[in-house]
């Protein structure tokens, strides 16, 4: 095993058949090993910088029927709200005074935000903070509009591919096509964002051998990102009985995706926050160098519920801030408020 781990630090690259064997027969000796070369890469590319990116989860309308969705369109239980042009910008305005160079606009695919509002808001922040870096993570959309935000100004694009199994993702997204889903992560690569994709640790019916395509999925892609979480069921989805994901397959998964892209942006996600009190360390000691702390009002955080049990939806985002810098602190990490953009771009 430590062979293969070897073979998987020095050649960024393992066969199909090489991965299985590494996910189905890893001892926690095994594990240690993995975490440690993949420490070591990131070091050598990120040194021990973390990233922090503000999030603003601007909309929990949602056209689509993800059915282990918390904001899907059919959970009539769930308290819709969209935040306004000028409540977004205050958002980024306090992350501003927090040192923020990354705004992260995430939402459900609302259709109230037209290609028109989204091109406004991106040339709005761009104009009043030309320094920043603005990540959107707003869904499945056409070439067109994709490339109209990137020449707004938009730099990243954040789009999981969720799971890279046809059969999986279309059980899981009535009405959704797989093709359509990896169609959109080519746009994104063609038109030049600094693209993110990923996928859900733990959903049902998913095995290793799913985890192995998504790995290779990944590598051929190149992404410049890539968010992996565990599967966290929630209450009001078809899928709210269904045992969730691990913090454990999670951080074995984060560790290969760093030695197979070494210089991927890998985040420790607030799902992995949510599974394990210390879930964020742990991704951080397995490869993991971006955070993602919340910059939305308090007072609709709870209500942009992906899944039960989300961590930090009371806090103000100073407390956030100060909250996650401390955790990264004490797992021997320091905190980069740059723009934190891949090494390979130049936009």
């Amino acid at each position: 095993m430590k062979e293969l781990i070897d073979k998987l630090y020095e050649n960024n690259s393992l066969t199909k058949d090489e991965l299985l064997f590494l996910l189905n027969n890893s001892k926690e000796a095994d594990i240690v090993y993995l975490q440690h070369k993949a420490t070591e890469t990131r070091k050598t590319h990120y040194g021990s910088k973390v990233f922090m990116r503000g999030l603003i989860e601007f909309s929990n309308f949602c056209a689509r029927d993800c059915i282990y969705c918390g904001i899907r369109k059919s959970n009539k239980s769930a308290e819709r709200y969209r935040l306004s042009k000028e409540q977004i910008l205050e958002c980024c305005q306090i992350g501003h005074d927090l040192g923020y160079k990354t705004y992260v606009l995430q939402g459900g695919e609302d259709p109230y935000y037209t290609d028109e509002k989204i091109v406004d808001l991106i040339k709005t922040i761009k104009s009043t903070y030309p320094e920043c870096a603005i990540t959107l993570s707003i869904g499945e959309k056409t070439y067109e509009s994709y490339k109209k935000f990137y020449d707004a100004g938009a730099d990243r694009y954040l789009l999981r591919h969720e799971t890279n199994s046809k059969h999986l993702y279309e059980t899981l997204h009535p009405d959704m096509s797989y093709e359509n889903r990896i169609r959109c992560l080519n746009d994104l690569k063609k038109i030049g964002f600094q693209v993110g994709a990923g996928f859900m640790v733990g959903l049902p019916g998913q095995t290793n051998e799913d985890f192995a395509d998504d790995l290779l999925y990944l590598k051929e892609l190149e992404p410049e990102m890539v968010g992996i979480g565990p599967f966290i069921s929630q209450k009001d989805t078809p899928l709210s009985n269904e045992k969730s994901g691990t913090a454990h397959m999670t951080c074995i998964l984060l560790s290969i995706i760093r030695l197979l892209l070494p210089k991927v942006l890998l985040p420790a996600t607030t799902a992995l926050g949510s599974i394990d009190k210390k879930g964020r360390e742990l991704g951080l000691k397995s490869g993991a160098n971006v955070v993602m702390p919340n910059l939305s009002p308090t007072n609709v955080r709870d209500k942009y519920a992906l899944y039960d049990g989300k961590i930090c939806t009371g806090d103000e985002a100073a407390h956030c801030r100060n909250c996650i810098e401390g955790r990264i602190r004490s797992v021997g990490f320091e905190v980069d408020m740059s723009r934190g953009d891949h090494t390979d771009y130049n936009k």
